[in-house]
């Protein structure tokens, strides 16, 4: 009976039903069959919308859209030409330094690929990037920034892993890095393969493309102004985002009309938000069926039965918590995961810092890992693609991003070197 209920889902994920409501009949039968009360996924549902960081999400979908809808993407695209076209892969690196710092200050990869999607994504297009690697590019970037201070899961993993957060901050510098390289690497290959018209540096061009798009290249750096400065917090920092976006496309570029662009841009900005949400909710929905029946917790029991040294350890944690990654949400896999593992890495003598990294990097892999990674449920839904397009088009993305976590995970000096460093 469950086989058939697991194929009669699977059918319908494939024949395009709504996301929400394949995860949502997930996790409605997992209820149902554990005998759980289904108000939890309601519960659960509430809790998501409720949650302050929430606000932040339409804010930054919204000045998304405006900047999209004005001549913002043409604009960048002659700025990244002129300073970089002399550079192949220059696009796709302005894609990842990007992602990666927008996701380190707000800590939510998934409100990276909202925001920053509906710019990057036409530019990597405009740039004759196929659609596939574009796609792939701006789903698997976001996350990388995870590693990177302030983030937000590094803080979570230090208080409750007992590790100095300092150290922490200091240790994911050299990984994050790493990432983001072996990524650049890859895009610079396909800049390569492609044969891309590389443009030589003409200053002329260059002040000019500046000066035409001073005002775009301005919002990056008063975001992360106020948000580092403690200016505001990251909600404010959307508010603060949708104003200037306003201000700029209205009223100084003028490529945006307040009385026939604006409300069009919410509607269809406030019903993708509606998408994701119904997405997330679900989606939560079911992570509180797995934590209740206690699924990663088994899974790592068993684990233990058949580990006697640190590399067998490690290899089968990253199995694990690729897994948990793509399950559970970052923030719930801390919270839940990490006491359990702490005391048998210990047994391993597996430095605790280290650990943090490793799991970090796990997870953040874990979200754009098919079949079920939230970040590629939020990239179908933010570029209306079927669900199989996107698992495609990250694929080779998450290989690079393997080789980085076996290197991480085996060669510790990666993430410990700046600290042996500072010690003496």
């Amino acid at each position: 009976m469950t086989l058939l209920i697991s194929a009669g889902i699977l059918l319908l994920m494939f024949s395009g039903t709504p996301l929400f409501a394949v995860i949502g009949l997930c996790a409605i039968v997992s209820f149902y069959q554990a005998d759980i009360d289904l108000s939890a996924i309601f519960i659960e549902l509430y809790r998501v919308a409720s949650a302050p960081m929430l606000v932040a999400i339409p804010l930054f979908t919204f000045a998304g859209f405006i900047l999209a809808e004005g001549k913002a993407p043409q604009r960048l695209t002659r700025l990244s030409r002129a300073l970089l076209g002399g550079i192949p892969g220059g696009v796709p690196l302005i894609t990842l330094v990007t992602c990666a710092f927008f996701t380190a200050f707000t800590g939510a990869s998934g409100v990276t690929i909202i925001a920053l999607g509906g710019l990057l994504y036409p530019l990597l297009i405009k740039e004759m990037y196929s659609k596939d690697f574009s796609l792939g590019l701006v789903t698997t970037s976001g996350s990388i920034g995870l590693l990177f201070p302030p983030s937000l899961p590094l803080i979570l993993y230090g208080l409750v892993a007992q590790v100095n957060v300092d150290q922490l901050f200091l240790a994911g510098i050299g990984p994050g890095l790493l990432m983001i390289a072996l990524t650049a690497g890859y895009s610079l290959w396909k800049s390569m393969e492609l044969h891309l018209h590389r443009t030589p540096l003409d200053l002329t061009e260059a002040r000019a493309a500046v000066r035409e798009s001073i005002w775009e290249i301005a919002l990056p750096f008063i975001v992360l102004f106020g948000i580092y400065g403690g200016i505001f917090t990251v909600t404010e920092a959307a508010a603060v985002t949708v104003v200037y976006a306003i201000a700029i496309e209205a009223f100084i570029y003028k490529d945006v009309q307040m009385s026939r662009d604006l409300p069009r841009l919410m509607r269809e900005s406030m019903a993708l938000v509606g998408a994701i949400l119904a997405i997330l909710g679900a989606a939560m929905g079911f992570t509180n069926y797995l934590i209740d029946e206690q699924v990663p917790m088994q899974l790592l029991a068993f684990m233990r039965q058949y580990i006697d040294n640190q590399f067998t350890f490690l290899i089968v944690l990253n199995i694990f918590l690729l897994v948990v990654g793509c399950m559970m949400d970052i923030f719930s896999a801390i919270v839940v995961v990490v006491p359990l593992i702490v005391p048998i890495a210990k047994s391993f003598d597996v430095n605790m810092v280290h650990l943090g990294i490793i799991f970090l990097t796990n997870l953040e892999i874990g979200y754009s890992t098919p079949p079920v990674g939230i970040n590629l449920f939020i990239a179908s839904s933010r570029f209306e693609e079927q669900i199989v397009k996107i698992y495609a088009a990250t694929l080779p993305f998450l290989g690079f991003r393997l080789i980085g976590l076996l290197a991480i995970t085996y060669f510790p000096a990666l993430s410990l070197f700046a600290l042996r460093a500072m010690s003496h």
